[in-house]
């Protein structure tokens, strides 16, 4: 028996098969956009931190190009941009924004928005912060980590007071566009008045502020010089380090990438973790889970690092206490 096809037939059929694909095609669903606001810029501390973004976002599944996109909007370190660069990525109808780098970032996101999700990585207590309502219930749109960084400075005075006991001055330098820089320097004040030591606070927005802080230091004939924790100092990182080798010196730093790149000491917890966790809960938000119910998570393993060589440079003879509760000490 021999089947006979009508032209009209075929070239339906045929028009048929011919959208199959287009068909097919509509019916996957679109990638997903995250938003990246950072106050700093791409280069050096930035591309550092994204990276460790990515690796967060690649453990939950999505990589970049692949099944996921990433705008990333850069401050340069100005923070008064922050605003506008956070109302850009929300005409962008991103999927979720992601502020790993600091207070001032996370505020200008929870402004722009009150329905996209926001993975924040702070330095201070972010319900004191107004960021979210509590730590393990954190309400709204928002969620993230903090490292605590804001906490520390009585820590680090009491750390650098031991490894120079005949001090007398310490340099305190903060950023002071932040609420977590007052309360850094309110924690390094009291610690202060607890060993009887004086402190001088110099301020800097920009990187010619630096420059102006350690030769006030200087002058002064301070010490030893306390950095307080902002991105503007992460990404100026290797000028600090260059001021402090010039003049001299003994620097605290809040985090070990600085020792590692020359620095004398630091006490923190490690940023570069916490940026790849933000990576990892944006992740579990663009596979369904809500901000309001991933709790907030707080550090509570701080390093504390110590360049040897950069001591003996100095003239640094470090107590063997000190060395003994290092947890690590690098040669």
């Amino acid at each position: 028996m021999q089947y006979r096809l009508n032209r009209r037939a075929f070239i339906t059929l045929l028009g048929g098969a011919a959208a199959w694909p287009v068909a097919a095609r509509a019916q996957q669903p679109a990638m997903p956009v995250v938003g990246f606001l950072y106050q700093g810029v791409p280069e050096a501390r930035g591309a550092a931190l994204s990276a460790a973004f990515r690796k967060g976002l690649g453990e939950a599944g999505y990589v970049e190009g692949r099944n996921v996109t990433i705008e990333y909007r850069w401050a340069h370190n100005d923070s008064g941009r922050l605003p506008d660069l956070a109302t850009d990525l929300v005409h962008r109808r991103v999927a979720v924004i992601a502020t790993p780098g600091g207070l001032s970032a996370a505020n200008a996101a929870k402004a722009s928005t009150s329905t996209i999700p926001i993975v924040f990585g702070t330095a201070g207590d972010p319900v004191r912060a107004g960021l979210v309502a509590s730590i393990n219930r954190p309400g709204g749109n928002a969620t993230g980590f903090s490292n605590m960084l804001a906490d520390l400075g009585g820590k680090q005075l009491g750390l650098l007071h031991e490894l120079l006991p005949k001090s007398t001055l310490y340099a305190v330098l903060v950023n002071p566009t932040s609420l977590n820089s007052q309360l850094f320097i309110n924690d390094v004040r009291a610690a202060a008045a607890v060993i009887g030591r004086q402190i001088d606070l110099t301020t800097a927005t920009t990187y010619r502020d630096i420059d102006a802080a350690f030769a006030r230091a200087v002058q002064l004939h301070a010490d030893a010089l306390l950095l307080g924790p902002h991105p503007l100092f992460g990404n100026r990182r290797f000028q600090i380090l260059m001021l402090a080798a010039h003049h001299r010196m003994p620097t605290m730093y809040y985090e070990r990438e600085f020792v590692e790149a020359g620095g004398l000491i630091a006490y923190g917890s490690n940023t570069t973790e916490q940026t790849r966790q933000v990576g990892l809960y944006v992740g579990r938000i663009l596979k369904g889970e809500k901000p309001a119910d991933l709790p907030v998570v707080l550090a509570s393993k701080f390093e504390f690092v110590i360049n040897l060589h950069t001591a003996n440079t100095l003239g640094i003879e470090l107590p063997p206490t000190l060395l003994a509760r290092a947890d690590e000490v690098i040669e």
